[in-house]
């Protein structure tokens, strides 16, 4: 199966939502709106919920990005489920893409293009905020959106961080790349892991896990602290989780090799 719901053999040849043998610029531009969709909801969260002079201000960081990472999470569960994300695979994170190729799940073809759209998709859902929400999100407490460690953190630290962080995610997507006929449940599965990063690592390294989530808050706002770990790490993340998963798939396929005597 692919990350939204398109079994894998049908992945391997086209990306999904795409006319076989055609240019994968069609899935990429959904991938694009459903990313601006996502940063623009994320954005207006941070807004109302981590703005000091906000009604709905929530002091506590440790609660507040517990309640980011719930909403979170069912956003992410309606975005691959609509239409547009069974049409393109909602993988609105270029990790996600490049994991998926790794394990033979997603054409090489398509990354670039898909990876192009996610980013463009997160500045312009970013931007969007700054748009509707004004000026009160260029504040050092919101930096539009922006994912930040806990004072003191060094990037290294952010970096292994959010590399265990996408690994995790990454091992996810294996198992359901791996168990195509168990991939209904797959959307919660996503949309838990990801809200449980955001709740348990937010408070210490940011729990972006996602550089489309962090490229524009960090390009609108001008900040770039710790920038190279947050587009690096998730990378590294997906090499790791499909390292896993072609370990997990050879043992599982001279399992079914052997046959006793």
């Amino acid at each position: 199966m692919a990350y939204g719901g398109v079994r894998a053999e049908e992945v391997a040849a086209d990306p999904p939502g795409l006319v076989p043998g055609s240019a994968p610029w069609r899935g990429a531009a959904v991938e694009c709106a459903l990313t601006a969709v996502m940063m623009f909801c994320v954005v207006t969260m941070v807004r109302w919920l981590l703005d000091p002079a906000s009604p709905l201000f929530i002091a506590d960081l440790h609660l507040a990005l517990g309640v980011v990472g719930a909403l979170v999470a069912v956003l992410l569960v309606g975005l691959i489920l609509s239409p547009p994300g069974r049409g393109s695979g909602a993988h609105l994170n270029p990790a996600v893409s490049v994991a998926l190729w790794l394990m033979r799940a997603f054409p090489g073809r398509a990354v670039v293009p898909y990876a192009v759209g996610q980013l463009l998709g997160g500045l312009a859902g970013t931007a969007l905020g700054r748009l509707v929400w004004g000026p009160v999100l260029q504040s050092e407490a919101l930096s539009d959106g922006l994912a930040r460690p806990a004072p003191g953190r060094s990037s290294m630290g952010v970096f292994a961080l959010e590399a265990a962080s996408f690994a995790a995610i990454a091992l996810l997507i294996s198992f359901f790349v791996a168990h195509p006929g168990l991939s209904r449940p797959m959307p919660y599965a996503v949309g838990l892991v990801v809200g449980l990063i955001i709740a348990l690592l937010g408070p210490v390294s940011g729990g972006a896990a996602n550089p489309a989530r962090q490229l524009g808050p960090a390009a609108v706002s001008g900040t770039t602290t710790a920038l190279w770990a947050y587009l690096t790490a998730p990378f590294l993340g997906a090499a790791l989780g499909a390292l896993v998963h072609y370990r997990f798939m050879s043992r599982r396929a001279k399992s079914r090799a052997y046959t006793p005597n």
